[in-house]
């Protein structure tokens, strides 16, 4: 694993340790940064001296290393599961999809750092991009334990749309990223461990056992900040979700959703099953 060049001056603020990851291009360097700076953020407020939110400039896409070659979602070749390859490609996909979430996380911090929020609010989002940071590690593990490695298959080039389309407003990236794009992770993640429990390898299914009741909390957070701007600004939150979810996500949510887990996270069925169908411009 490459290491952090020791000889750089720390970040100061909470903005420039999230500009600092977004722009690591190098996987295993771009969590290690992660975990350290979370760790850094957890010590000072253990303390009682948090370090300053501040702001940072950000790049649009954040850096990403020569591999994998990330492809259009349709041009993406199909995964067969019940082979070692496939599985080894599934894997390898979700891996791609836990290293965009260290960057989507640590990229709510500073993008939206000029909008005041509680301190509770980059709690939570650190501690996702740390426990993010982990999950990446663990099924680069994975991968590792079956001959392989992230950088060895193409990936998905699609996943950034999301923040890039919601760059200029924290509801509709609350909507989006956690609400909808991680609350399907809770969808369709049980399946998968229930495939790997019976093909393996079991390391695979220690790792998305731990991913899946970490995600539920990371859906918890989007719902409960999603919640408190649409109180701060008298917003319907179910009817603001639809319309810009409905404006932002480009398709209709697929079912089966697991109403268990969404209600877990915070989030009822009325707001996502009227998404399900294809929506109509009025």
């Amino acid at each position: 694993m490459p290491s952090p060049d020791l000889s750089a001056p720390l970040p100061v603020t909470l903005a420039e340790m999230a500009a600092e990851v977004l722009n690591t291009a190098d996987a295993r360097e771009k969590v290690a940064r992660s975990r350290g700076h979370a760790a850094r953020w957890f010590a000072a407020r253990e303390t009682g001296q948090s370090l300053p939110i501040g702001r940072a400039c950000l790049p649009d896409h954040p850096a990403r290393p020569a591999r994998p070659e990330l492809k259009d979602p349709r041009d993406m070749p199909r995964r067969r599961p019940g082979t070692p390859a496939g599985r080894i490609a599934l894997l390898h996909a979700i891996a791609h999809i836990e290293l965009n979430a260290v960057d989507l996380h640590w990229d709510i911090i500073a993008r939206f750092a000029d909008v005041p929020m509680p301190a509770g609010f980059y709690d939570d989002w650190v501690r996702a991009a740390d426990d993010e940071s982990r999950h990446f590690s663990l099924l680069d593990e994975v991968l590792a334990h079956m001959g392989s490695h992230y950088g060895a298959l193409p990936a998905h080039a699609g996943m950034w749309r999301g923040a890039l389309d919601t760059h200029h407003d924290l509801l509709a990236r609350l909507a989006v990223v956690p609400m909808v794009l991680e609350a399907r992770g809770l969808d369709v993640t049980p399946a998968m461990i229930e495939m790997f429990r019976r093909y393996g390898p079991q390391e695979a299914v220690a790792a998305l056992e731990t991913i899946y009741a970490e995600e539920v909390g990371h859906v918890a957070y989007g719902a409960k900040w999603f919640h408190f701007l649409c109180g701060r600004h008298d917003h319907d939150p179910r009817e603001t979700f639809h319309a810009l979810v409905r404006r932002y996500f480009h398709a209709p949510l697929k079912p089966p959703f697991n109403e268990e887990k969404r209600a877990e996270a915070g989030i009822p069925p009325d707001f996502y099953w009227p998404l399900a169908e294809p929506a109509t411009d009025g």
